[in-house]
């Protein structure tokens, strides 16, 4: 970078691509646009960049010293000519024009070429820099005359400006030599005036650079590379680890600082890692690097995720900056054979994907600007188990890549977009209305049904919950896909507020994980889930009073979209003076992440718990207590786990007292309808009956679980649901097992 003097007037500020930027050395502006002007500029451009009598001669004596024979002679033996190979042109250029720095992307050759230009601007005011702007080319045209390659287009930019056509010029030169500059020239859209020109040199092959630092749980033997000929596959063999597989996506991705090992001395439920620990410790591992986007990225490898080994990984936007980093679980992917080391390959991959804002090929709509879906795209974003054909389908034909679209997001998404720390996830993530992701079948013939249901009034503060319920019409077998919780991706809840704004339910994790499947029939007609929806990464969405209209979408795995009813709800205003003070309590983000979290021991999130501890505390009687009780009661009776700056592991553990007569107190509130959901009351009455398994009391364990089966069955819900309860409840004390716990109501503890 180089210093630049600045009055910090206008004229230092000047938008980068027109002629009132600081004046280009080799051209000056014209006072009238004409055709003989372009060409004058254009005989600028080959004089700068004609091919040197120098390279001539260099070449001339290579081939003349290649036909000499040994002794100096002329050989008699006629040498065909030496073919002359030049370099690829691809990677970054930067180059500074008054006060402004360019990063130029050009993508026309090399391994996987995308045929596009981008670049990113940086206003340079005495001795600091600052973000400006983007611009991507999304088609161009590319020539080769006389030894130079020009390249020409119209951008699409992150700021106003006229001066959208570019004209870059760059000399080819033989493999021995450098790569020669890059000369962009602006020119206005609409008539043609040239406008800045920036002369930019080649700095890196790569079209981003970021670095990753890696830490481990004890126990674990984190990944290091795979061949990905070992088994079938779609691509060429070659050993990829996560930096290589970076790399053929243009990516250099720089190993940064020591890989560090976090001591772990806990077992069984204490050693599964909860989300709110998990947030807390991707925070406390930012707060260390400076509050902006950086190219910098943190992967955990750890062991086990609360939900168990069919949580692959998990990717969390978090308060402020997003995208920072991600964790791995070996419960469902360790282990040394090809096909686990292929997994961990995907996961690392697939999770630090989500870090670049990219999200499932089958998600693609979700985004913002929304992109068509791609359910059957060989990609590192896709599952495979959701593949057309399944996983032995996908693998056979996966060439361990991003596709087309990713690629360019990867490669020339505008900055912000795509940096971690920039803009939250989904938002930019793809280069319309989202009504149309709603839009009713016109036919359906899956035999699906997707039904809603929930409170139809809310107090302001209260927590929503939505139960979700997908059934079959049809007596005949019909599998799918029963993780049917928000945060795992295969529902989408969309939501119209009472002034009219329609938004998507994005939840605060993106959790990878291989769904569950149950067949559907006439003797198991459905499968439920609950999930809570107040608290997302728009932060709280039912905030207001009023009519709401919420509406959900299942993805079959044949590609169907099964669009639910809508369900409608209201949220109502206070009615007293004691309403609006525990409204004010709840509805502070701090107090939405403890909701989405079960609790958390988070520092900062320490103003919430003390929100929650007034309404316990304070207004104890009030209708909204239950869910601060609830909160508080599932937080006590587990460990927190914190990782600390020097990566040591502190461990804050149980209070079973404390956790359990909360939560008993939550319970009998609730059977008589004074509290959560039939079906967070189930998962409440579960969690207290393994809170007394935990601490040695199995009496009061075992007599918990009676007490649930006889409460369900008194109530006034289906035959084939109590019979689920009471089989889910003949496993809650039992020893654990290899599958994946079924989620319900608030995000697991």
């Amino acid at each position: 970078m180089k210093h630049q003097q600045s009055n910090g007037h206008a004229d230092a500020l000047a938008e980068p691509n027109s002629a009132s930027s600081v004046p280009s050395p080799f051209i000056k502006k014209p006072k009238k646009t004409s055709p003989e002007k372009e060409e004058k500029n254009d005989a600028v451009t080959e004089e700068y960049f004609a091919v040197t009598e120098q390279d001539e001669m260099s070449t001339a004596m290579m081939q003349e010293e290649m036909e000499m024979s040994a002794d100096g002679t002329a050989a008699t033996l006629p040498i065909p000519p030496i073919p002359i190979i030049k370099n690829k042109v691809f990677g970054r250029y930067r180059g500074q024009l008054g006060n402004f720095e360019l990063e130029l992307r050009v993508d026309i050759d090399g391994a996987t070429p995308l045929q596009k230009v981008s670049g990113d601007y940086y206003m340079i005011s005495g001795q600091t820099k600052s973000y400006f702007g983007s611009f991507i080319a999304d088609s161009i045209t590319t020539t080769i005359v006389n030894g130079i390659i020009t390249i020409t287009g119209n951008t699409a930019t992150t700021w106003g400006t006229s001066y959208t056509k570019l004209k870059i010029a760059i000399k080819q030169t033989l493999v021995f030599q450098p790569l020669a500059p890059a000369m962009l020239q602006w020119f206005h859209v609409s008539t043609g005036a040239p406008g800045a020109m920036y002369v930019c040199n080649n700095f890196s092959r790569a079209f981003r650079t970021v670095r990753l630092e890696q830490d481990r749980t004890s126990g674990v033997v984190p990944f290091v590379n795979y061949n990905t000929g070992l088994l079938p596959s779609g691509g060429p063999a070659r050993v990829l680890s996560i930096n290589a597989a970076y790399g053929e996506a243009g990516v250099e991705m720089n190993t940064a600082g020591i890989s560090n090992v976090v001591p772990m001395a806990l077992a069984g439920a204490d050693a599964k890692w909860t989300n709110a620990e998990l947030h807390n410790a991707m925070v406390n591992h930012f707060s260390l690097y400076q509050n902006n986007p950086a190219w910098d990225v943190w992967l955990l490898h750890a062991y086990e995720h609360i939900n168990g080994p069919g949580l692959y990984g998990i990717m969390f936007d978090q308060t402020g900056l997003q995208r920072q980093g991600a964790a791995v679980f070996y419960r469902g992917i360790g282990g040394a054979s090809a096909e686990q080391q292929r997994l961990q390959l995907y996961t690392c991959v697939h999770e630090l994907g989500h870090c670049f804002n990219l999200l499932h090929s089958w998600q693609k709509s979700l985004a913002t600007p929304p992109k068509p879906n791609i359910p059957s795209s060989l990609s590192w974003m896709n599952y495979p188990w959701g593949y057309p054909g399944g996983a032995v389908a996908f693998w056979s034909h996966f060439a361990f890549r991003f596709d087309p679209t990713e690629l360019t997001h990867i490669r020339h998404g505008f900055r912000n977009n795509v940096i971690m720390g920039g803009n939250p996830f989904t938002v930019g993530s793809s280069l319309q209305d989202i009504g149309s992701l709603f839009e009713d079948n016109i036919d359906n013939t899956t035999n699906l049904e997707l039904q809603l249901e929930a409170k139809k009034t809310y107090m302001l503060g209260e927590p929503v919950v939505l139960e979700t319920k997908l059934k079959t019409t049809s007596t005949k077998n019909n599998r799918v896909n029963s993780s049917l919780h928000v945060n795992y991706g295969f529902v989408t809840i969309g939501i119209k507020k009472p002034g009219g704004e329609t938004l998507v339910y994005e939840p605060l994790a993106e959790m990878c994980i291989e769904p569950e499947h149950t067949v559907l029939n006439s003797s198991n007609p459905g499968v439920y889930e609950s999930s809570y929806i107040g608290f997302g990464k728009q932060g709280f969405i039912f905030d207001q009073a009023g009519n709401y209209q919420v509406r959900a979408v299942y993805y079959h795995e044949d590609g169907s979209r099964i669009v639910s009813d809508t369900l409608t709800l209201r949220v109502k205003y206070p009615s007293g003076k004691h309403d609006d003070e525990v409204a004010d309590l709840l509805l502070t983000d701090e107090v939405g992440y403890l909701f989405a979290f079960m609790g958390s021991d988070a520092p900062y999130l320490k103003k919430g718990n003390d929100a929650i501890n007034t309404v316990v505390d304070k207004y104890k009687d009030h209708p909204l207590a239950v869910y601060a009780q609830f909160i508080k009661g599932v937080n006590e009776q587990r460990t927190f786990k914190t990782i600390t700056a020097d990566k040591t592991m502190e461990v804050r553990m149980p209070d079973f007292n404390a956790g359990e007569v909360l939560l008993n107190e939550v319970i009998e509130k609730s059977k008589q309808g004074k509290g959560l959901d039939n079906i967070s009351l189930n998962q409440s009455m579960q969690i207290l009956a393994k809170a007394y398994q935990r601490e040695g009391n199995m009496k009061a364990a075992e007599s918990t679980v009676k007490n649930l089966v006889a409460h369900f069955n008194k109530q006034p819900i289906k035959q084939e649901v109590k019979e689920m309860i009471a089989k889910d409840a003949a496993q809650i004390l039992a020893p654990e097992k290899e599958d994946r716990k079924r989620d319900t109501g608030f995000d697991n503890p």
